[in-house]
C-alpha cells in the first residue's frame, strides 16, 4: 500500500481536529465546563486521548477554540443567507444579531466562554479565533469604517458586553433592549438583520433618524474642526470690519 500523500493527511488532521470542536460544543452545552472532560470530548469525537493534546495545550485552550469555530460559522451563515447582500448597513445588523442569538441560544456554552476569555490567558490565537476576526472585521469595513483598526475592537468590545450583560445571572438585560441599543448606536433599522417577535422595547423607533445617528466608525482624523475659539473667531471678526 502506498503512503498517503501530504494533502491527504492534511485533510485528515483537519477532520480530526473539527470533530474535538464539535464534540467540545456539544458536551459543553448539556453539561457544563466543570463536568466534561478531555476524555469525554475525544470519546465522543471518535478519537484517541492523546490527539486533544497534539492539537491544544488544554481544555480551557480547546474550548476558546471550539466556540470561536461556533461562532465563525454561524456568523458566516448569517452574513451569506438569502437573500445575499452588499449592503454594509444590512451586514452589520445580522452580525449582531447573529452574536446575541448565540447568547439566547447557547447560554451555558457562551457564559463558560467568557468567563475563559477573563483568565489571565485571555484570548487564544489559534486559527478559529483570527477566522471569526477576519469576518468581524470585513464587516466593519463594509459599513463604512474610515478607521478599522480602531473601530474593529470597539464593535468586538460591545458585542462581548452584550452577551455578558444577556447572561449575567441574577440580572440579565432583555436582548430587545440590548439589540436596540447597538441598532442605534450603528445607525441601523430595528426590521434589519433578524428582528426578533414583539418589535422593539418602548419608544424605540422601528427607523434610525438621522438625526439622531451615532457614528462609531468614524476616525477622529475625519471628524469636522470643532469651531475656533472666541479670540479666533473675534480677531477675524475685526479684520473683515477694518477691510471693509
Amino acid at each position: 500500500m502506498s503512503p498517503r500523500s501530504p494533502s491527504v493527511n492534511e485533510e485528515l488532521r483537519r477532520r480530526s481536529r473539527e470533530r474535538l470542536l464539535e464534540a467540545t460544543v456539544e458536551l459543553v452545552s448539556e453539561r457544563g465546563y466543570e463536568a466534561t472532560t478531555l476524555g469525554d470530548i475525544a470519546e465522543r469525537a471518535g478519537s484517541a486521548r492523546g490527539l486533544i493534546s497534539y492539537y491544544f495545550p488544554g481544555k480551557r485552550q480547546l474550548l476558546q477554540s471550539a466556540v470561536h469555530r461556533l461562532m465563525h460559522l454561524t456568523l458566516e451563515e448569517a452574513l451569506e443567507r438569502e437573500p445575499r447582500t452588499e449592503d454594509g448597513r444590512e451586514r452589520m445588523a445580522r452580525a449582531i444579531d447573529a452574536i446575541l442569538g448565540l447568547a439566547v441560544d447557547r447560554p451555558v456554552l457562551m457564559r463558560t466562554h467568557m468567563a475563559g476569555i477573563l483568565q489571565a490567558e485571555g484570548f487564544v490565537q489559534c486559527p478559529e479565533q483570527q477566522r471569526l476576526a477576519f469576518l468581524l472585521r470585513d464587516t466593519v469595513t463594509r459599513y463604512g469604517s474610515a478607521d478599522v483598526d480602531a473601530d474593529y475592537p470597539l464593535l468586538r468590545a460591545l458585542l462581548m458586553g452584550a452577551v455578558v450583560a444577556v447572561l449575567l445571572p441574577g440580572a440579565p438585560m432583555p436582548v430587545a433592549r440590548l439589540r436596540s441599543e447597538l441598532f442605534q448606536r450603528y445607525g441601523l433599522d430595528w426590521e434589519q438583520g433578524m428582528p426578533p417577535d414583539g418589535g422593539p422595547p418602548d419608544g424605540i423607533p422601528f427607523t434610525a433618524s438621522v438625526s439622531e445617528l451615532r457614528v462609531p466608525c468614524q476616525s477622529p482624523r475625519t471628524r469636522p474642526p470643532k469651531d475656533p475659539p472666541s479670540e479666533t473667531r473675534s480677531s477675524t471678526s475685526q479684520s473683515s470690519k477694518s477691510s471693509k
